[in-house]
Formats: C-alpha cells, structure tokens, sequence
C-alpha cells in the first residue's frame, strides 16, 4: 500500500505483443499528464495502424488516479478497455495510457477469450518499463519585505523544501514546494516567524 502523499508511474514508453489463436496483440505503455496527450497519442496509433481491426485503450491521469477512461474501439462492451484499465490499477499506476492493436486472425476468440488476451498484453507492456514512485507534493508563496530574507532561507536550508521561485527586492517573494506529509512542518515554522515579525510575513497555501 502506497503512502497518501506518493504516487507511481512510468517515464518511459514500453510495448510488447501477444498473438492468441492467429489474433495478433500489439500492446503499448505510453506516460501521459493530459487529456490532450492521451488524444495525440491515440490518433497517431490509429492513424499509423489504420489496417488493424481495433486500436483499444485505457489511460488513468492525476497524481490520485482522478480521471481515468476505457476504450473498446468496436470490441464487445468491456471486454478491451476495461481489463487494460484492470491491469493499470492492478499495477497501481497512474499517468499512464495503454494502447492495444489487434490485428483479427480469423479466429474469433470469444468474450473470455477476448478479455484474457487485452488483459495479458496491457500486462506484458507495462512490465516492459520500470515503475517510479513519484510524492505528490503541495505549495506555499511566502511575502515579506527583505530585511526578513535571513530567516527565511534559513528555514529553507533547514527543512530543504524545493524553491520554484524566488525574488528578493524591497518586498520579497519565495515559492515553494514539498512532500504533503512534511508541509505542515513547513508551514508551522513560517506561522511562527510571521507572528515574531508581526505580520511582515505572509504565507499562502496552494496544495
């Protein structure tokens, strides 16, 4: 079981094939962030296996699994798209879309039948490629004038948060980002030098 605050997923494109009864499977694990990359992906792989009978899919996007979406692509209902989606869940992967072509053989192969082959192929293509654990990280935006600066980065060596943006003039600007689980320390410690400074200092909070 994944901590809350981490997430997997891949970052590298993998493939494999499966044939099964003169059916041909040809699988592909593709990392995707977007709605959009998912669409650019599946017309490219529909356009470039325009002689196959189905290009099927599943994809599942957000740190959290927050959309995810299966594609029979003419298959029978649920037996192409949904085990793909099984086998990314069963991998508890996300950002992730799995593409399976399937070249008919002249066999069919039956709705059991079906559902073993999509499932085996999304499988072997997602073990092609190596699985990361990513965290799922919150921000915060610090405001505060810059005689205050010192106290600030010192918080930031100290705890070790990643800087996204900083910018140090009269009033001051620092960004940033890290692992939920250790935010709230973060944020406690700026509270407590934004009381000490009487309000100098601002803090919000964009998780």
């Amino acid at each position: 079981m994944l901590p809350e605050d981490v997430y997997k997923t891949i970052e590298t494109n993998g493939e494999a094939t499966y044939s099964e009864k003169r059916s041909k499977f040809l699988a592909f694990a593709i990392p995707v962030t977007t709605v959009e990359e998912v669409k650019e992906q599946v017309e490219a792989f529909q356009k470039k296996y325009y002689d196959a009978r189905h290009v099927c899919y599943a994809y599942r996007l957000g740190e959290r699994g927050e959309q995810e979406r299966a594609n029979d692509n003419g298959e029978p209902s649920g037996t192409a798209g949904k085990p793909i989606l099984g086998q990314i869940h069963s991998k508890e992967l996300t950002n992730v879309l799995v593409i399976v072509v399937r070249y008919f053989g002249g066999v069919k192969l039956g709705t059991s039948g079906l559902i073993v082959a999509y499932r085996i192929a999304a499988c072997e293509a997602l073990e092609t490629v190596e699985h990361i654990e990513k965290t799922i990280n919150g921000t915060i935006t610090l405001r505060f004038s810059y005689p205050l600066l010192n106290e600030v980065l010192r918080i930031v060596k100290e705890e070790e948060p990643k800087v996204i943006e900083q910018i140090f003039d009269n009033d001051c600007v620092v960004r940033l980002s890290m692992r939920l689980s250790r935010l709230p320390r973060l944020v406690e410690r700026y509270e407590k030098l934004a009381i000490a400074s009487k309000g100098d200092l601002k803090i919000e909070k964009d998780e």
